[in-house]
C-alpha cells in the first residue's frame, strides 16, 4: 500500500523519529543505494531553490534519477485534468514530489498510484520541518525535551508545520505573531493533541519579547510569502517581530530561518550573518531529512 507525505503528521511520531535516525545515519555515510532503477518526478508549480536541488542531489546519492516536470511543457497546461495527469505519471514514476497549492497536492495524492511528497503548499511545509528537527538534534542532542524554539512573525505554512513538529518531536514552541497573523487554529489543535504524548509546551501569543524568554532558538521566516503582495500595512504590523540585535539583547541563542531571507525585513542582516552557520546547516539538512523520508516511503 502506498504512503503519501502531504502533512507532517501523516507520519506517526515513531515514524518521524525513524526518519530522523536514518537521516543522521545517511549524513554520517551509512546508507545503501536503495533508489537504484527508481525515478522520481518533481512537479513544481512554484519556484524553488533548496527543495528542488536537495531532492535532485539526494535521489542521485541514493542511486536514483529525478525528472523535473515544468507544468508549462505538460498537457496540464492545455487543460488535461489533474486526475489524468496523476494516473499517467504513476505509470512511469516511482514517486512524485509536488510543490503547488494545497488542494492540488491533496488531489494528486488522491489519484496517483505512487507516493506523493508535499514539497510546500500555502498551508504547510513538512519537508522543511523534518530538516529543522534534524538540525535541532545536531545542535542540542536527540532528546529535545526542554529545548525551546521561539517563532516570530507571520503564522504561515512553516509556522503551521512547526506546531505539528513540536507536538510530534517534543520540543517547546512559543509562536509570537501580530493579531490577525496567527497560525491556523486547525494546526494548533492538532499540535496540542500530539503534545499530550510528547510533553511539548506549545503557545501562540502576540508578544515577541515574551516568546523569546528562555528560548534556545529564535526562528523566523519572510513576511511576504509567494501568495502575498508587498503591502505596507502588513510590513508595519510585522515590524515589531523583526529578529534584531535590540530584540535579542545578547542572548545566547541559535537563529534559524528556512530561507530565502529578506534581510532588513524579518531579520537584520548582521544577525543573519552572525548566525549563518546554523541557518545554512538547516538548508544542508533538508537533503538528509528527505533522504530519510524516501527510505521510509520506498525502501523495502
Amino acid at each position: 500500500m502506498k504512503r503519501d507525505f502531504v502533512e507532517l503528521d501523516d507520519l506517526s511520531p515513531e515514524e518521524g523519529w525513524k526518519v530522523i535516525d536514518w537521516a543522521l545515519g545517511i549524513k554520517r555515510g551509512s546508507f545503501e543505494e536503495f533508489m537504484k532503477k527508481r525515478v522520481v518526478g518533481l512537479y513544481f508549480r512554484k519556484p524553488s531553490t533548496r527543495t528542488r536541488v536537495s531532492f535532485e542531489v539526494g535521489v542521485a546519492k541514493l542511486g536514483g534519477t529525478c525528472i523535473f516536470l515544468q507544468e508549462g511543457s505538460l498537457q496540464a497546461s492545455r487543460g488535461e485534468e489533474l486526475r489524468d495527469t496523476a494516473r499517467t505519471l504513476s505509470e512511469y514514476l516511482d514517486l512524485i514530489v509536488v510543490r503547488a497549492e494545497h488542494q492540488f497536492v491533496k488531489e494528486m495524492a488522491r489519484w496517483a498510484k505512487v507516493p506523493i511528497i508535499n514539497a510546500l503548499t500555502e498551508m504547510t511545509h513538512p519537508c522543511q520541518v523534518l530538516g529543522d528537527v534534524l538540525t535541532l538534534c545536531e545542535l542540542f542532542g536527540k532528546d529535545l525535551k526542554g529545548v525551546k524554539v521561539a517563532y516570530l512573525g507571520d503564522g504561515n505554512n512553516v509556522c503551521n508545520t512547526l506546531l505539528i513538529g513540536a507536538g510530534m518531536f517534543g520540543f517547546d514552541l512559543s509562536v509570537a505573531s501580530p493579531k490577525g497573523y496567527e497560525p491556523s487554529e486547525e494546526y494548533l489543535s492538532r499540535a496540542l493533541r500530539l503534545s499530550k504524548s510528547s510533553g511539548a509546551r506549545i503557545e501562540v501569543i502576540n508578544d515577541p519579547k515574551k516568546a523569546i524568554e528562555g528560548a534556545n532558538v529564535i526562528y523566523t521566516d519572510v513576511w511576504f510569502s509567494m501568495n502575498h503582495s508587498k503591502d505596507e500595512n502588513r510590513r508595519r504590523d510585522l515590524e515589531p517581530f523583526r529578529v534584531s540585535e535590540a530584540l535579542i539583547e545578547n542572548r545566547n541563542v541559535k537563529i534559524m530561518h528556512c530561507l530565502p531571507a529578506n534581510k532588513g525585513e524579518e531579520i537584520e542582516e548582521k544577525v543573519f550573518e552572525e548566525h549563518a552557520d546554523e541557518i545554512f546547516l538547516q538548508a544542508k539538512n533538508r537533503m538528509f531529512a528527505q533522504m530519510g523520508l524516501l527510505k521510509l516511503l520506498l525502501a523495502k
